[in-house]
């Protein structure tokens, strides 16, 4: 073990950083659970694409609005408590899913109850995260965020046991990883004594003020929310495009998902290095080529390697996007994280909608696919005309780093890593 990674398990609590971790893992492997069993509860209610779309989008949509809330909620009460709540609270949805919805208006309810699950982002990544110095921000958030891994477990599993067992018993099964983790959690998760001014509903609405903190919403709205869009309606994608089983879809999406998940890290190891917005240019010059050459629908082998390397690269974009943020909002964690995190959970339900309506409109999925490729092209192309750089920020001190004044597009230009 190098001197580097010997400092970074020295410099915090690693396991907090478990617990932070298993949270998010567990949360999320529930919240993309309805998109896991989508080519099953589609066959069972004869569901439209649209409505597909709507089945698997809404559990997203819900996440996204919960996110700023359970970030006050951490604030204020502390991530323990929240994260034990959010976890505890998970077990009615689940409930809900397994025992009684069987239409798709009380599915749409079990969705918006499983946003709880969502909203597990906006406590575990503050919570992580306050325990590190700013120079390990980077890998503590990236390890952290790779919880959304749990995302391959829903894909991978889900649709075996919905096979053996039934779609509601799915739901049913998922309540005892979700123990599991409350368990973990009771007996590692701590509060890190490093004071902060807890926040409130005005000190989102101040964030959402500054032009950079937009920024880092649309960054996460195009990474984040094409990686979860995409986790959630993968397997109905390929099962209905490419004619391929409800088992191998899921193996297929959990490939892709899996890539992105293990990407998520290494994008916060090598922005540390190389500058986050250095890695986020070329994040978002790959998902616009990869998207732009999907959405010609080639054959499945083609589609597969280009939903890797699309899904690897927003992993990577995850991973920088947190990053960055400690540096430019020091001291402001919970609001941000919150903030960031709800603008990908929008992103994570438009991607999956829009698919499904394109499909229903022209009754292709191609116009879906170069609709994400846009996004990430106009990004790619606004980082890469971004001139100027942050000079030593003071990061191997921890100390905040300095701020531009609001509304200049280079308050985000390229941070160079202390030399």
């Amino acid at each position: 073990m190098n001197e580097q990674a010997t400092s970074f398990w020295r410099s915090g609590n690693p396991r907090v950083l478990f617990a932070s971790f298993l949270y998010f893992d567990t949360s999320f492997m529930v919240w993309v659970l309805l998109g896991a069993l989508g080519t099953y509860v589609a066959a069972d209610l004869g569901l439209s694409p649209t409505q597909k779309g709507l089945m698997t989008a809404i559990p997203v949509l819900s996440g996204a609005a919960l996110r700023p809330v359970a970030g006050i909620a951490a604030d204020h009460f502390g991530g323990r408590r929240t994260g034990l709540f959010g976890l505890g609270f998970t077990l009615v949805p689940l409930t809900l899913g397994w025992l009684v919805a069987d239409s798709l208006p009380l599915l749409v309810v079990t969705g918006v109850l499983l946003g709880v699950a969502g909203a597990s982002f906006a406590v575990a990544m503050p919570l992580a995260s306050r325990w590190y110095p700013a120079k390990h921000q980077g890998l503590a958030l990236g390890l952290a965020g790779a919880g959304n891994g749990g995302t391959v477990l829903a894909a991978m599993f889900a649709p075996r046991l919905a096979e053996a067992f039934g779609w509601h018993a799915v739901l049913g099964l998922a309540m005892i990883p979700i123990a599991v983790s409350w368990s973990v959690f009771v007996l590692f998760a701590r509060d890190s004594p490093a004071p902060f001014a807890p926040r409130t509903l005005k000190d989102f609405v101040a964030v959402l003020r500054e032009r950079e903190a937009r920024w880092f919403c649309l960054f996460y709205a195009v990474t984040f929310g094409g990686f979860i869009g995409l986790a959630s309606y993968l397997a109905i994608f390929f099962h209905d495009q490419y004619g391929v089983g409800r088992v191998a879809a899921g193996d297929l999406t959990g490939a892709c998902v899996l890539a992105g998940s293990l990407a998520r890290p290494i994008g916060g190891f090598v922005a540390d290095r190389v500058g986050g917005t250095r890695v986020l240019v070329a994040v978002f010059a790959t998902i616009a080529a990869t998207m732009s050459l999907l959405s010609h629908l080639p054959p499945t082998a083609i589609s597969v390697t280009l939903l890797l390397g699309g899904m690897m690269a927003m992993g990577l974009g995850n991973g920088a996007v947190f990053q960055l943020i400690p540096q430019r909002f020091s001291g402001r964690m919970g609001s941000v994280t919150g903030l960031v995190g709800a603008c990908g959970g929008l992103g994570g339900f438009a991607v999956p909608f829009l698919i499904g309506m394109v499909r229903d409109a022209t009754g292709s999925y191609g116009g879906g696919f170069l609709l994400l490729a846009l996004p990430a092209g106009f990004c790619a192309v606004a980082l890469a005309g971004i001139k100027g750089s942050w000079a030593d920020d003071g990061r191997a001190s921890g100390a905040p780093a300095p701020r531009t004044e609001p509304g200049q597009l280079h308050a985000i230009a390229i941070e160079e890593p202390a030399r």
